[in-house]
């Protein structure tokens, strides 16, 4: 997954729930050092009860800001989504260049 373009991730998920199970994985793509190099990274845990769905948020460079429902979107199709934007931005970098 190419995380040089993004600049803040949001993930909401009940740890309890299967649909929780794109936004944690996710999570655990995201390198150690992504802090570091500025990114803003936010995980809310919801209650066991909630009723309220887990969802993703990604912010690029650009400011194109991505926002995912778990529990309809799976995390091949997450990744897919975010790396054809990076991909976009990626080649934009480089015509600049």
């Amino acid at each position: 997954m190419i995380t040089k373009f993004m600049t803040e991730v949001t993930a909401k998920f009940n740890p309890f729930s299967p649909c929780a199970k794109p936004a944690r994985l996710f999570l655990t793509q995201l390198p150690p050092n992504a802090r570091a190099n500025g990114m803003k990274i936010t995980s809310t845990l919801l209650p066991k009860g909630a009723t309220e769905s887990s969802s993703v948020y990604i912010k690029f460079k650009d400011g194109q800001e991505m926002n995912f429902a778990c529990d309809k979107t799976n995390i091949i199709g997450l990744t897919n989504e975010c790396d054809r934007h990076s991909r976009a931005l990626q080649k934009k970098d480089d015509l600049q260049d």
